[in-house]
Formats: C-alpha cells, structure tokens, sequence
C-alpha cells in the first residue's frame, strides 16, 4: 500500500506559481536547457512553503540551484545515452501521481480547485515535464543497477551509526478486501437522460459551450467544456476513440467513461492532435449504494470469523485490482505511514483481528473494506538481529548517494554547464 505522499518533484513541477512573477532572467545554461530566475523563485517558495522553511535563504537557494543544475545535467546524459520514456510509461506514471494526489487532498474535485483547471487539462499540460522526470529517474536507476552493499558493508555501515541510525516506528502486515459501492441503476438511468435532454438541445440549435458553463462538473466548464489540445495517450480510452473519430464540428452521442457521461464536441484536428470541449455528469451514489457495499462485508466478515480463508475470500469478493490476486495483501507499513482514514481503522486494533467495514479511499474512487491485521510489530531500536534488510538498504542509500554525487562532479566537466547566479 503506497500512502506516502507526492514526489516533491512532482508537487515542484504541478504545483500553481506561487512566487510573485518578476523580469525574468536567464541564470543557468545547461547543454541545450536553461534555467530562469522565475523558475528558481517558484521552487524555492514551493519548497519553503511544503517544509515550512525560509524562502529567502541564501543556502536554500544555493541548494535548490543545485538540485536543478543535477536535474539538467542527468536529462543532457540521457540524451546523449539515447535513453527512452515510451508514452504509456508517461501515461501509467501521470494517472498514478495524479490518484495520489487525489487521495492526499479528499476529491477530483478539490485538485481542479487547487490548480484551477480540469484533471484532463493537468494531464495534458505537464505531461512533457513529467516526461523529463521519468528520463532523469531511468538514468539514475540503470546506474544504481549495479551498486549493492555486502553483508560485511552493511555491518560495518551498522557499527558506525548505530548510534545515530532511527527507531524503527510500529509496523503492520494487512491484508484487506474492498467493495466499490455501485451507483443505483435508476440514479444512472436518470444521469444519461438528463444528458440525453442537453444533447437534443444542443442538435436544436443550442450553444454547446453555454451548456458546458451550466451543466457540466467538470473543471473545465466555465471555459466552455474546452479541454485544449491533445494528443493520443492523454485521455482514457473510450474517451479517446470517441473523439478521434469525430469530424471537426460533429457532436457525439452520450458516452460512458470512469468519470460518468460525457458529450463530447471536435473543434480542431491537427493532425494527430485534436481539441475537443465536453460536457460531463457523474453518477452519484444513492443512499441504498453504500448499505449494500457494507451489508456484503459484514456477510465475509462472518464467513472469516466462521472459518474462511481471509485470502480466499479477498480473491473471489475484492474489487482492489493491486491486491485481490495476492490474496488482499497491502504489505507492511509502519505507522507514519498510516493516512488518517486508515489509522482510525488499524490503530485499535489487535493482531489476528478483522476489522467492522469502514470507509476507504482507493486512487480516485471512494468505498468500504474489511482490514486484517495479520502481525504488528512494536516500535525499537533498529537491530542487525531483527531488521538486517532495513539496515541494508539504509546502508545501500548512502552508497548510491555517495556515488551519484560523484558521478553528477564528472558531468560537469563533460556537459555544458554555464552558471550565471
């Protein structure tokens, strides 16, 4: 289970400009990429603002200059070694940090708040830089590929900091089974005619656009439902099928996504790049969807408490697609790493309990699970004896960090580099 928060690197590139935009200025050239004071000032205010640092830090600064310059170089190298980031590895990458961010700050709908535009237009507009990320991150990994740490370096690395190494936290091994609660077919019915109603409007001559800024929940409806430009690989698939077959002009029928339904207008074609506007409704849930979700667990609740494998049972009922073949296996986590919706269920617990059903939140969608506390491990010094692997890669990180600065000192003499700060 993966409950940590964003990359920072990510919320650096995503995030809304924070610092007042000033003359801009070039201070860095690196290779055939630069670095301009305005993008220093907005990583520096984000970083301080994430951190609760001070933003006028000339050491902050220094530092954050610094961790740009490296970015750049490691993007100049993977060029120069021909390294590749296919388009669904850009994909897979965007939805994920996307889920995660959603999960972070409550709803879709939150997210489009902060940045102020559409979870679709997000996708299309830092896809490039995210891109970049992914080039600087593969360099990194084919290097670190082959540095380990033998049993002797990680002892002596142990005998070293033992003193100084952290207390390992409380640790949970869970497993869970999750119901997504299913939307009444009547409240769907109702959603796609109401849909229905706008499109026979709009083909009586209505404006698409002025039904876009009054129907539609997407982000994206006070410009109209315009979603810009884009290209293949940046919308969900039945969306992107409908849209690259329509004509510029033509209006499509109501069709059914994750999202809900959509009706979708082409304005532009270039090429392999469309622009299209939308009008979307979500289905929501009646109040009989989620009493039906929490009636099933408790039922395998019951059937576990009777007797049933927990796993068996996560296999057949779980709706979580990551673990329902592993049996609902979450992993282990510790507790700093428990978000507040989870620890109020885990924290009480005892080991070898099944939770009641309670509310969960999975990626972008929001449901009910059972939670089995399988182990739980109390919080300790960190021991070669109990926690050798952790030891281990503790040992391994400063080896690779070691090696990284290094490395990063050689490109600087074999890649441009022009700082002008």
């Amino acid at each position: 289970m993966n409950t940590r928060l964003l990359p920072i690197l990510f919320l650096l590139v995503t995030a809304p400009v924070i610092a007042q935009q000033v003359l801009d200025r070039i201070i860095a050239v690196v290779d055939k990429e630069i670095i301009t004071e305005s993008e220093l000032n907005d990583r520096v205010s984000l970083l301080a603002l994430q951190n609760r640092l001070d933003a006028s830090s000339p050491e902050l600064r220094k530092q954050v200059l610094e961790s740009m310059i490296t970015e750049k170089l490691i993007l100049a190298q993977a060029i120069i070694d021909s390294i590749v980031v296919t388009d669904a590895e850009v994909t897979q990458a965007l939805e994920q940090q996307i889920q995660n961010f959603v999960r972070q700050v409550g709803s879709e709908a939150r997210v489009e708040q902060i940045y102020g535009k559409s979870i679709t237009r997000i996708k299309v507009e830092y896809r490039d830089e995210l891109r970049q990320q992914l080039l600087v991150q593969k360099v990194r990994q084919q290097r670190e590929a082959s540095l380990q740490v033998t049993r002797r370096e990680t002892e002596e690395f142990y005998e070293a900091y033992r003193d100084s190494l952290p207390e390992v936290p409380e640790e949970f091994s869970l497993s869970h089974i999750f119901i997504l609660p299913k939307p009444d077919s009547t409240v769907q019915v109702a959603t796609r005619e109401r849909l229905r109603g706008i499109l026979d409007s709009i083909h009586a001559g209505g404006d698409f656009a002025d039904f876009a800024r009054r129907y539609s929940v997407d982000g994206t409806a006070s410009g109209g439902g315009d979603l810009g430009w884009a290209k293949r690989g940046d919308y969900v698939r039945e969306f992107e099928e409908v849209v690259f077959g329509l004509q510029e002009g033509q209006v499509s029928g109501v069709i059914k996504t994750q999202y809900g339904y959509h009706i979708i207008q082409l304005l532009e074609r270039r090429g392999e790049q469309v622009r299209a506007r939308h009008i979307l409704l979500r289905v929501e849930r009646g109040p009989e969807s989620d009493s039906a979700a929490v009636r099933q667990l408790r039922d395998i609740r019951r059937q576990v408490l009777d007797g049933a494998p927990f796993g068996a049972m996560a296999r057949k009922f779980s709706e979580d697609d990551d673990t329902k073949n592993q049996g609902g296996d979450l992993g282990t986590v510790s507790s700093d790493q428990l978000v507040a919706e989870f620890a109020g269920t885990v924290l009480p617990m005892s080991e070898g309990e099944v939770s009641q059903p309670s509310r969960a939140t999975l990626g972008t969608t929001v449901g009910w699970h059972i939670v089995w506390l399988r182990k739980r491990v109390p919080a300790h010094p960190m021991t070669l004896e109990q926690d050798y692997e952790r030891v281990k890669q503790v040992a391994l990180y400063l080896k690779r960090n070691e090696s990284n600065i290094e490395w990063v000192q050689e490109l600087k003499k074999t890649i441009y580099l022009d700082v002008r700060l």
